[in-house]
């Protein structure tokens, strides 16, 4: 993903305010790969900042993630002491470094939706075990819980072309495609091949809807300058300050970028936000992602 490459990216950031998964999604991957011992090899792809490498990694002998950006695997290095544990450069369109069913289980965290599946699904199919499993998921577009006009604001600015407020380009054009269309409608294009892989499963949640804990696996409450933060990892935003380098956030010293002008507006529709005055980060909010999880396995 070009994004992470770009001159904008924290990859300190993204791991900073990147919400954290919580047990009930492992539990749910584990019981489905349903291995009787610690032992094997995950292959972590698009590891990012190795977050899952590090949780999976005692329910296997070893770990192998890879991630296309630099960035990212020296930010996971620097934060990862586990041996067995090892990080390169690499994505799932390619892993001719890998031997034949050298693989017990292949997970993707908030990835699979780059992926090139032309190539991925024969090159999975090749280094994953018979009776392996992979396992995918990720999340989408949180919703701010009784918060639903700032939720729009907020949708506005994100997804929005041209001018979404006088003189500010929305971010809409800045969202690397297909990837995030894809995500957006939770990854229902793809499927495993059938001649490879069986036992598929898929679970999704849209946000606001009142599903149990293991579908609905991503809601938190945060403060707002937590969720300010989190914005901030967005790749479309990193390609937008590409796009207007004159444009400087007030914690930069400037006038204000496009987020600080959409939080004036999402501040300005919620009274009890606006009442806090320049405290406004501490008020606290629920967020619900749309979720999926998607798994199969190898015939």
């Amino acid at each position: 993903m070009a994004t992470f490459a770009r001159p904008t990216f924290s990859a300190k950031a993204y791991a900073a305010f990147r919400p954290a998964y919580p047990p009930s999604l492992f539990r749910t991957v584990l019981s489905y790969h349903n291995s009787p011992a610690s032992g094997g090899t995950l292959l972590d792809l698009g590891c990012g900042h190795g977050l899952i490498a590090r949780h999976l990694k005692p329910h296997f002998k070893s770990v192998i993630a890879i991630d296309p950006s630099a960035g990212m695997i020296a930010q996971a290095q620097q934060t990862t002491t586990d041996p067995e544990i090892t990080f390169r450069q690499g994505s799932a369109e390619d892993l001719s470094f890998l031997p034949d069913g050298s693989v017990d289980m292949a997970v993707a965290g908030q990835a699979a939706h780059w992926f090139d599946y032309g190539k991925a699904w024969s090159n999975l199919a090749r280094v994953v075990r018979p009776g392996g499993t992979v396992a995918f998921w990720g999340y989408k577009d949180n919703v701010l819980l009784g918060a639903e006009q700032a939720t729009r604001i907020m949708e506005h600015f994100v997804y929005g072309f041209g001018e979404v407020t006088p003189g500010v380009e929305g971010m809409g054009s800045y969202w690397e495609q297909p990837g995030r269309n894809i995500l957006r409608d939770l990854l229902r294009s793809v499927r495993p091949p059938e001649e490879d892989w069986e036992d598929y499963t898929k679970s999704e949640h849209e946000p606001g809807e009142d599903d149990p804990e293991e579908v609905c696996w991503l809601k938190k409450k945060m403060k707002l300058g937590e969720v300010e933060g989190y914005l901030r990892t967005f790749s479309c935003y990193s390609a937008w300050k590409d796009a207007h380098p004159h444009a400087k956030s007030r914690a930069d010293g400037g006038d204000g970028d496009i987020l600080d002008i959409m939080w004036d507006r999402m501040i300005d529709a919620v009274p009890e936000w606006k009442s806090m005055g320049e405290r406004w980060r501490e008020a606290e909010v629920v967020n619900d992602w749309g979720t999926y999880v998607l798994m199969a396995r190898r015939k």
